[in-house]
């Protein structure tokens, strides 16, 4: 429900004991328009204008004007071999010659003459088209009478984008016209968080900037330094679904030095603050509308004052010290020793701030900066120079590398491994982590037909193990451990959720607790001495980054783009990466499955497999009796496959709307409770297996499934995993419990991981033996974020 503003300076409250429900909306009642909860619209110029008044149109070409292709075709085809494909020259003109040879007989000729010509055709695009822009820097401090440091006298060029013009293209967006947040601070995305209600709190001491819309910019970098921008008004999924929902703003120059002089401290403070001085210079494009509004066309084409603010850096452990100037192994965020005290324990509360540390460096001499507070006092964080802008405050954990790839990965399953004998390592490398061939094929997981060693897996392939190695692991260690694997990957599902509320934040608490309570059995063990790792100490500030921030994600890099032959490699990087935004502004959007329009929708291939079973009797299964079942002798088409549409925001591979679109074959299904004999322990949802997908037409056209019911095992979940456990359903003559049932009562699909228990795999099993061989499986929640949120 939302909740508004009329003639009135104070922002919404409820009154003492009304039930708002678990989400609501309060909006600022300066930042706003008061009617329509939206930032107050002006005209080009910035003069108020009628708040009903429709927007003025976008210049926009006609949708049969493809400027400068000379057809759609031709666009497509740019397209697909310049970004999707990724063709060399080389190839281009091979196809093009081969494509040319095929058109002579009809004296027609190919959209371009070669890659030079496609080349050119892309450059000549007007969309997209922002310039690159360069500085230098150098080191200015003192240099040695003798031998100076190459690093001393080196030019450090920095590549570019106008941050203003970048912004002005991102909030110009049409797409994100329904998908954007003109500052109304709803428990739902970026701006549901408390600290951009507390900006926006700052923003209006100032008159000005009343009526304005406040854009947050947040950040982000690999180790190659791109530095990447997105903007906090958009919506969660839009990030992650839409091609312009994260920017490449430019790249930072590294400075590299010979190995004598890589641990001189002159060179790694000129290092480190080479790096903030470059951030400075880039975003001080935007400092002049942090205080003054800026007149932008918004994505639903109206005008707006928008004032601009720094949000959260999302950036990994090592990064955070960089920009904090922070020493190694202590926290960025708390005054706290990683090293000193182990994660259980409670650290000291103070939260580090701008003005503490800046008191700190203007009272303290350097060796007690270092050693007491852990400050590197020639550091002077880029975030000094902006308005409302504190680094400690803004930086952000990085859930893939200092979660599941720094805990989960490099911590938990490495201790696993040392925990046990190598013959039992290789039974569990037999049966899982992703590779492992006895794990069933699902949508999202890749079946390997021999296992693989845990430590050669990439950050994706640790993202998959997470989803089938607890079952692989039970049955051969403690209790304890399997509790804290548990209990850690719950903590990683909450997280990712779309929506959190407060109840879910009290899950995430007790899902760290239980991990904290439960991992000391790697220190009784003898496994590790004791649990003071940076990686996982950043888990105790996840409750408090989700309340400021909501949930910064960290967004999809696509550096493979990138072609070059080394020859001035950054030139070509530069040229590459404007000529995939130019297409990339150029393209029109396939279909998009929007919603959510329903919950969950199922449609059959379209075609029926060809050979397939034509009537009831080829169905049947061997000790099937007709009699006892209805007589029909019409014909039946059997189909391979069907498609389930469903809304799941929280995953990562969904559309805009939050609609997700799988493909489910002849597997496991999660059903709405239609068989009264199983009990549905999943808020109503059955599990089934489908046998064959078919249609016929009795009365009207009708389209089916035949299923195996499966019957939970116990109505609660396994105490050790926190999963379902279910058994296929047989009738009381020991006959497999089937029925018929209509696609529409069929949810999505389900993934059950075998019950192995404590005997070893035989290496025989496949993955397509799975269902067949065991008797019990685990539900696993663990497939999808979506399963984690029903199962």
């Amino acid at each position: 429900m939302g909740g508004g503003l009329e003639n009135t300076d104070e922002a919404f409250m409820p009154a003492q004991g009304v039930q708002l429900g678990p989400l609501f909306q309060m909006f600022h009642p300066h930042l706003t328009d008061l009617t329509h909860s939206t930032g107050c619209k002006c005209d080009v110029h910035g003069n108020n204008i009628d708040q009903n008044v429709p927007p003025p149109p976008q210049t926009e070409a006609s949708p049969t004007n493809w400027t400068p292709y000379e057809s759609r075709v031709a666009f497509e085809a740019a397209e697909f071999l310049y970004m999707r494909n990724q063709m060399s020259a080389g190839q281009i003109d091979t196809l093009l010659d081969l494509w040319a040879a095929t058109l002579i007989k009809h004296q027609d000729s190919p959209p371009f003459t070669g890659h030079q010509d496609l080349y050119e055709t892309i450059d000549s695009t007007p969309l997209g088209d922002l310039t690159w822009e360069t500085f230098s820097m150098s080191y200015n401090g003192v240099k040695p009478a003798d031998n100076v440091p190459p690093w001393m006298t080196a030019k450090y060029d920095v590549w570019f984008h106008d941050l203003c013009l970048l912004v002005h293209h991102m909030l110009s967006n049409p797409d994100f016209a329904t998908e954007t947040e003109y500052d109304k601070c709803c428990y739902k995305n970026f701006f549901s968080g408390d600290w951009a209600w507390k900006q926006a709190d700052i923003i209006v001491e100032d008159p000005e900037t009343h009526g304005s819309t406040f854009v947050s910019v947040a950040t982000g970098h690999t180790e190659y330094h791109p530095l990447y921008l997105l903007i906090g008004n958009i919506f969660n999924g839009v990030r992650r679904a839409h091609r312009n929902g994260v920017v490449l703003v430019g790249f930072l120059a590294i400075p590299k030095s010979t190995k004598e002089h890589l641990e001189d401290k002159d060179f790694r403070n000129f290092r480190r603050q080479m790096f903030h001085s470059s951030l400075t210079k880039i975003f001080d494009s935007m400092k002049p509308n942090m205080t003054v509004p800026d007149v932008v066309r918004c994505p639903d084409s109206h005008f707006r004052h928008v004032i601009y603010g720094l949000g959260p850096y999302i950036a990994d452990y090592p990064e955070q010290l960089v920009l904090s100037g922070v020493v190694q192994n202590w926290c960025p965020k708390y005054v706290f020793f990683c090293l000193f005290i182990d994660l259980h324990s409670r650290w000291p509360s103070l939260l580090r701030c701008r003005e503490h540390t800046d008191l700190l460096v203007q009272e303290l001499e350097h060796a007690h900066l270092w050693y007491e507070y852990g400050i590197v006092q020639e550091v002077v964080p880029f975030t000094n120079d902006f308005p409302r802008a504190d680094i400690h405050e803004l930086l952000s954990p990085d859930l893939l590398h200092q979660i599941i790839k720094g805990t989960f990965k490099d911590h938990l399953v490495d201790w696993v491994e040392e925990y046990f004998a190598a013959e039992i390592m290789d039974d569990i490398d037999r049966r899982y982590s992703n590779k492992i061939a006895a794990v069933a094929p699902f949508a999202g997981l890749q079946c390997f037909p021999e296992g693989h060693g845990f430590k050669q897996w990439t950050g994706d392939d640790s993202k998959a193990l997470m989803k089938v190695y607890l079952p692989a692991i039970k049955g051969h260690i403690p209790w304890d451990v399997v509790r804290a694997f548990s209990a850690f990957l719950d903590f990683c599902y909450i997280v990712r959720r779309d929506t959190i509320t407060e109840d879910d934040l009290i899950q995430l608490q007790d899902a760290l607790n239980r991990f904290h309570q439960y991992h000391k059995i790697f220190k009784t063990t003898g496994v590790v001495l004791g649990f003071s790792f940076p990686h996982q100490h950043s888990l105790n500030h996840y409750s408090l980054m989700i309340r400021l921030y909501w949930r910064p994600k960290r967004p999809l890099f696509i550096n493979n783009g990138y072609r070059s032959n080394k020859y001035k490699a950054l030139g070509q990087m530069l040229l590459t990466n404007q000529r995939l935004d130019k297409i990339a502004a150029a393209l029109r959007n396939p279909d998009i499955i929007d919603g959510p329009t329903v919950q969950a929708h199922v449609e059959l291939a379209a075609t029926p497999v060809l050979g397939g079973a034509r009537d009831v009797s080829a169905l049947a299964p061997p000790d099937f009796d007709p009699v006892t079942a209805p007589a029909f002798m019409g014909r039946v088409s059997v189909f391979s496959s069907a498609a389930a549409s469903f809304y799941a925001p929280s995953d990562l591979s969904v559309q805009p709307g939050g609609m997700r679109c799988e493909h489910i074959r002849s597997n496991n299904l999660m059903v709405r409770g239609m068989n009264n004999e199983v009990n549905c322990g999943l808020d109503g949802l059955a599990i089934a297996r489908v046998l064959h997908f078919l249609s016929f037409k009795y009365r009207k056209y009708l389209q089916c499934a035949v299923v195996h019911w499966f019957a939970y095992i116990t109505d609660s979940r396994d105490p050790d995993t926190g999963m379902y456990l279910v058994a296929p359903s047989s009738n009381d003559d020991g006959t497999p419990d089937i029925s018929i049932i209509h696609i529409d009562c069929i949810f999505r699909a389900a993934h059950l991981v075998p019950l192995y228990g404590a005997n070893f795999l035989p290496r025989e099993i496949g993955p397509h033996d799975s269902y067949n061989v065991f008797r019990a499986f685990y539900v696993n929640k663990y497939a999808d974020h979506h399963s984690f949120e029903v199962a």
